[in-house]
């Protein structure tokens, strides 16, 4: 994996009150950042989503209640830091590793998402500059 670092910033207005990552009908985020990595069929595609969760704590991951493809990983949690711009850096490969148990195949895109679509709940997220690079940023 060439680019193995993922940086973003970002903030929210607030949380999603009736946001649920284990249910179907809670399954909206006031941001999310993901990695795509493109299988041979679409139905092989997987997912890193890296979240600012509803309810799950930060660190923790979940499968998304749609598809077992897509991994939700919560990097912020909760309402305490909403309204503050908050810098992120992932290891991609790390993160890949934990959540599906092997290396990854080369990723496809990198994607931003504010949804609410299931909880109809309405939410403000800003992205800052989304960066791959291929050392961390303390290791510079």
């Amino acid at each position: 994996m060439q680019y193995r670092y993922l940086r973003w910033s970002w903030k929210i207005g607030q949380t999603i009150a009736n946001g649920d990552e284990t249910t179907k009908r809670g399954d909206d985020y006031a941001a999310r950042v993901y990695i795509i990595f493109p299988g041979r069929f679409f139905w092989q595609t997987r997912a890193l989503n890296y979240i600012w969760a509803n309810r799950l704590p930060r660190g923790e991951f979940v499968t998304n209640v749609f598809t077992s493809n897509a991994m939700m990983l919560a990097v912020e949690a909760g309402p305490d830091r909403a309204g503050q711009w908050i810098t992120e850096e992932r290891d991609i490969l790390t993160d890949y590793r934990r959540v599906f148990g092997e290396d990854p195949p080369e990723a496809g895109g990198v994607a931003i998402m504010t949804d609410t679509d299931n909880t109809g709940a309405e939410a403000t997220a800003w992205y800052g500059d989304i960066t791959l690079a291929t050392t961390a940023a303390d290791s510079h």
